[in-house]
């Protein structure tokens, strides 16, 4: 893909990043230029060169992202994870604009789900992942509770689509809540957002995670739920992973991966419905929130569901 170069963009995405562009004090005067990465269904994404500077990424907000996303709190989240080990250098943070500057990750490529194939990927990515989740607590919490039914609300108030299940699967919602309250939850920081793509891998497989945008103090467990939503996981790995996390596979852990994971499939797909209303990127997320709500309905009517609440 080409370069642009600063005050030749010409479509709205390009003149949006310019702007932002233009207030970055340490590129005052520097010569700039950009092109556009593949990726995301939120945010347009950017690489930046200035001057004989290396490279950085960034991303421009989407339309109605603020309806999700708290950008001083995603902002501390990918400060937490640079510190852990495991995130991309944070260069620069634009509080006015919700941008953060990274540091470009030249040996890094965004994953697939194929790369979760292989073993020695599942494992790495289990790391990053709880030594992000073992950080210090973020400022911000917000369960999953907090965010289905935040989206429920938000559907309502752009006139989204809702499922002719609507009822039963909030009937559901509301079994799984009570369940889980009753037994506790283990409150740590989250991505939220683990699809493949926000794992970067080099050649030798070390894994980064990016995209902290949906971060927050969240249940343990929903984490790797989520991440088992995505991948689309065997039970047979999926057993492999919650012992590689854990320590150990156990029953309980078991039935709550599962309820957690309908959750999070029903999180996301109502999600997608007020994207479908909001947002200007050129995605069908009225597909992408039917194939979760498809994922989450047999959980939901799954025989085990009982057991699994009276386990949790």
């Amino acid at each position: 893909m080409s370069w642009t170069r600063m005050g030749e963009g010409r479509g709205a995405a390009e003149q949006a990043l310019e702007a932002i562009l233009a207030r970055v004090p340490a590129w005052a005067g520097a010569p700039l230029r950009y092109r556009a990465v593949s990726g995301g269904i939120s945010n347009t994404n950017w690489r930046v060169q200035a001057g004989e500077g290396t490279d950085v990424f960034l991303k421009v907000p989407g339309r109605g992202t603020e309806m999700f996303i708290t950008r001083d709190a995603a902002h501390e989240a990918s400060r937490r994870a640079e510190a852990c080990g495991f995130g991309v250098a944070v260069l620069d943070y634009l509080p006015e604009d919700g941008v953060e500057i990274f540091a470009f990750l030249d040996d890094f490529r965004a994953s697939s789900n194929l790369d979760f194939l292989r073993p020695v990927v599942r494992h790495n990515a289990v790391r990053a992942l709880r030594a992000f989740n073992d950080a210090p607590a973020l400022t911000l919490t917000k369960t999953i509770f907090d965010m289905i039914e935040e989206h429920v609300g938000q559907v309502e108030a752009v006139g989204g689509r809702v499922p002719p299940d609507s009822a039963f699967l909030m009937r559901r919602y509301g079994q799984a809540k009570a369940a889980l309250l009753a037994s506790g939850l283990d409150l740590v920081p989250c991505m939220n957002d683990t699809l493949a793509g926000n794992f970067m891998l080099d050649g030798q497989d070390h894994v980064r995670l990016v995209d902290f945008e949906y971060a927050s103090n969240n249940e343990r467990a929903y984490e790797l739920a989520l991440w088992f939503d995505e991948m689309a996981f065997s039970a047979e790995v999926e057993r492999e992973m919650i012992a590689a996390y854990w320590g150990r596979w156990t029953p309980q852990i078991h039935a709550r991966t599962e309820v957690l994971k309908a959750l999070g499939d029903l999180k996301w797909a109502t999600w997608a419905m007020i994207q479908e209303r909001v947002s200007t990127l050129d995605f069908d997320y009225y597909k992408y929130g039917t194939w979760k709500l498809s994922r989450a309905r047999p959980l939901f009517h799954h025989p085990d569901w009982p057991r699994w609440l009276r386990l949790l």
